[in-house]
């Protein structure tokens, strides 16, 4: 009998012929662009998708290659785990890289994820202006329309800051020949961005009007200003930054633990511009980025008093984004910040002399369950508006009208007024004030890369590291591998894996 059907399935292909209409019939029981996209309510879901690979970009992988690849943090060596992993290849400046290439999985997975984003952003991007359906409003249309072109400039500027040149993918790819794309250059990559910032921030409401956890026109503005900055355009930064100030109804929290959410609490507040969102529980939207930073071996009596959970477990792994000394040095006498996010923690398994550990605080928020949290990541907060708009002011001269803005933040921190009043001296301590607000939050690397001081900087922090292991957490008798601070590059190479299906690399 299947075989009768087989033959019977052949037949009528061979009367149908190979016409294109046979060829393209899609099933309609199928779940496939050609059938779902025909409500309102399909744009919104495929939006809602988009969103999603950012949760374990900034869970996994986004503070890897662009926070522990600082002198920032690091990692606490643990030679019972194992050998030298892909990670600290990353914290250690040392990616093999060659021909422009690498085969970390860490550049890999964050470059294919950002690509997932972008994807699905250009599919509906390539649909929604000729849907033929009815939207609630325009204003609705718009809003799902903005959201999509938020993520793909996001993203876009994530994979330019860290390869420099990437694939420019515009359209959805229909097939292997136009999934190979050149790469496209700095610039043609900015303008991209430009281009769907722009449009983005007159696309999506504010936030006031938003709904809470999604791209704003505040957010649109301050990624657009975040490449104006990068790309030195001071003036058009000014601008926009002033507007965000004026109109969209943001404000820094009178206490900077209030900055930050908790597990179910104190989400998307009025600092907040855009963060990343997770629910603890079992839906799978959780995260777990205190477990991964946190020093090892520890035990579940020393994890307790960190994490609030019930049953606390031990753990014993590689750990990373471990604070530094040259960070902890950072803040000033009085600063409130350096007390909220890093703590201390003394580890009775620890192989090293001295078993006391510096940890990230300000994410170690209580909740229920081992391993699975529900705080949100910040992205874009009002304090960092106000310190790109103290930059942009003082990058054109105009150094006492920046001081207002770069003090609005250190008052918060209960620290006095800046003393700088030169535009050199000022242009430091945006830098170092930068350094310690925005402590691990991803923004280091940037920071270094954009005002070309990777090498002056983490030349002298590798130096450090490597004349004094036991200051940076290696036990006694280990040793950062002897390539550590040789890959002192502004960008990262590509991924190899990405290399070997393209002739473009």
């Amino acid at each position: 009998m299947k075989r009768k059907h087989i033959a019977t399935w052949l037949l009528a292909i061979a009367l149908t012929g190979c016409s294109k209409d046979f060829l393209t019939v899609v099933p309609e029981t199928a779940l496939s662009s050609a059938t779902f996209f025909k409500t309102e309510a399909d744009f919104q879901q495929a939006v809602n998708g988009a969103y999603q690979p950012l949760r374990q970009i900034f869970n996994e992988r986004a503070w890897v290659l662009e926070e522990m690849h600082s002198d920032n943090t690091y990692y606490a060596r643990n030679t019972l785990y194992g050998a030298v992993d892909p990670t600290e290849n990353v914290a250690d400046f040392a990616v093999p890289t060659a021909n422009g290439v690498t085969a970390n999985d860490n550049v890999l997975v964050q470059y294919r994820l950002n690509y997932v984003i972008i994807s699905r952003a250009n599919q509906i991007l390539s649909l929604i202006d000729g849907a033929g359906i009815a939207f609630a409003s325009e204003a609705s249309k718009n809003n799902l329309k903005g959201q999509a072109l938020f993520l793909r400039a996001f993203c876009y500027f994530d994979l330019v800051r860290l390869f420099g040149k990437v694939p420019l993918h515009l359209v959805p790819i229909t097939g292997r020949e136009d999934a190979a794309l050149p790469l496209a250059t700095t610039d043609a990559i900015y303008a991209q961005i430009e281009k769907d910032a722009l449009a983005a921030s007159t696309a999506l409401p504010n936030k006031a009007t938003q709904e809470a956890g999604r791209a704003t026109s505040g957010a649109a503005k301050t990624l657009l200003a975040n490449l104006y900055i990068t790309q030195k355009k001071w003036a058009q930064a000014e601008t926009i930054l002033k507007a965000v100030v004026a109109n969209d109804g943001y404000a820094l929290m009178p206490d900077y633990n209030d900055a930050f959410s908790f597990t179910s609490t104190n989400k998307n507040n009025k600092e907040s511009i855009f963060e990343i969102q997770y629910m603890e529980g079992s839906a799978g939207y959780n995260g777990n980025q205190i477990y991964r930073f946190l020093p090892s071996p520890i035990s579940a009596t020393e994890i307790a008093p960190i994490v609030g959970t019930s049953n606390p477990q031990p753990t014993s792994q590689e750990s990373n984004n471990i604070p530094t000394p040259d960070l902890i040095a950072a803040y000033e006498a009085g600063d409130k910040r350096k007390d909220i996010s890093i703590g201390t923690i003394t580890l009775s398994g620890s192989l090293r002399a001295n078993k006391t550990y510096p940890y990230i605080k300000k994410y170690a928020r209580p909740h229920s369950l081992n391993q699975n949290t529900g705080q949100n990541w910040p992205v874009y907060r009002y304090a960092e508006v106000l310190l790109f708009l103290a930059e942009s002011l003082n990058e054109q001269g105009k150094t006492g009208e920046a001081a207002p803005y770069i003090n609005q933040v250190r008052a918060r921190a209960g620290l006095a007024a800046t003393t700088a009043s030169a535009q050199a001296d000022m242009r430091e301590a945006v830098f170092k004030e930068r350094r310690v607000e925005l402590a691990f939050e991803n923004k280091r690397w940037f920071d270094l890369t954009r005002t070309g001081r990777v090498k002056e900087i983490i030349g002298a922090y590798g130096a450090k590291v490597k004349a004094n292991p036991a200051a940076y957490y290696f036990p006694a008798g280990a040793v950062p591998p002897p390539n550590a601070f040789t890959v002192l590059d502004d960008y990262y190479g590509l991924p190899a894996v990405e290399a070997a299906l393209t002739p473009n690399f």
